[in-house]
């Protein structure tokens, strides 16, 4: 494993061991792996044999992440489906946390566990509900502090200048139902949703990699399901990178047995240093030398 996918390995470990150490009701694993190389494979069914994966798919190829999700949301049992992206660590008390707002809300569709800002335009059920529940308290202004908003806006790679940016011209819907305060929205790198719903939005089609993926958010939406997001940080998105901000927060809060080993001798993670690769040309010129080795790489 090459670039951005160096420390996927070692950041999937701290992920499955997240998934372990912190949920404390009974559930089933289910791991799908999109066409990884032999030595992830190889982890992977000896995490199965060790008993702390219960389905094991592997795929021999890259069919997506909307692939993925038709295989993964057809198949997995079970009444509540929670999905995880491969670099997200899961704080204690995560999936309850997730499962009392799906059992406090009305017909939900998709709840991810983190404060976050989404796009109105993919929750205009969501908000057309609080709207018309006179049992519901909906504001609409600039609520999610900066904090919450940069946790997650740097993990996913964004420069502050280019976060500050967009998180000032943003504003949310918190909707209040039964002492619950959510954010209207939901994110794709982790979500719970009952299984029924995602199945009533299948086939994602699944012909470019990322390319499609708002479509399970419109697709939702359009069938009346509520997408949330929590108030409170229940999981984290690492950015596969075990140098990350996010990645030292972790390793602050909880001791994970080999991660301190592995970051003992790597340099901070710093997402503002000033690089060459940082002069707008140079990074234009990047970014689509990336997206065309993307395409060719992964289209064919």
């Amino acid at each position: 494993m090459k670039g951005y996918y160096s420390n996927s390995l070692d950041v999937l470990n701290v992920c499955l061991k997240s998934i372990k150490n912190n949920t404390k009701i009974p559930y089933d694993l289910l791991v799908f792996d999109n066409g990884s190389c032999r030595e992830v494979k190889e982890h992977l069914k000896n995490a199965q044999q060790n008993g702390d994966i219960q389905y094991l798919v592997l795929s021999d190829r890259n069919i997506g992440k909307a692939g993925a999700w038709n295989f993964i949301f057809g198949s997995a049992p079970g009444e509540l489906i929670a999905y995880s992206d491969a670099d997200i660590y899961h704080y204690p008390g995560w999936l309850s946390a997730l499962i009392q707002v799906y059992e406090t809300f009305n017909n939900i569709g998709m709840v991810t566990g983190i404060p976050m800002w989404s796009p109105e335009e993919f929750s205009t059920s969501t908000i057309d509900w609080a709207q018309d529940n006179p049992k519901v308290n909906i504001e609409y202004g600039a609520f999610l502090p900066w904090e919450d908003y940069w946790r997650h806006a740097r993990s996913l790679g964004h420069t502050a200048q280019k976060a500050r940016t967009h998180f000032e011209k943003c504003k949310e819907y918190v909707i209040e139902y039964q002492d619950l305060k959510c954010y209207a929205g939901a994110g794709h790198f982790q979500f719970l949703a009952p299984t029924d719903a995602l199945r009533s939005v299948l086939p994602i089609p699944s012909q470019r990699p990322m390319g499609q993926v708002r479509l399970l958010d419109k697709s939702l939406n359009d069938r009346g399901y509520l997408r949330l997001s929590t108030d409170k940080w229940w999981v984290q998105h690492l950015g596969n990178s075990l140098l990350s901000i996010e990645m030292q927060n972790v390793q602050a809060e909880h001791e994970i047995p080999g991660i301190s080993e592995i970051t003992a001798n790597q340099q901070p993670y710093q997402m503002n240093k000033v690089w060459i690769w940082n002069i707008k040309p140079v990074r234009r010129f990047l970014q689509w030398v990336h997206g065309a080795t993307f395409e060719i790489l992964y289209r064919s």
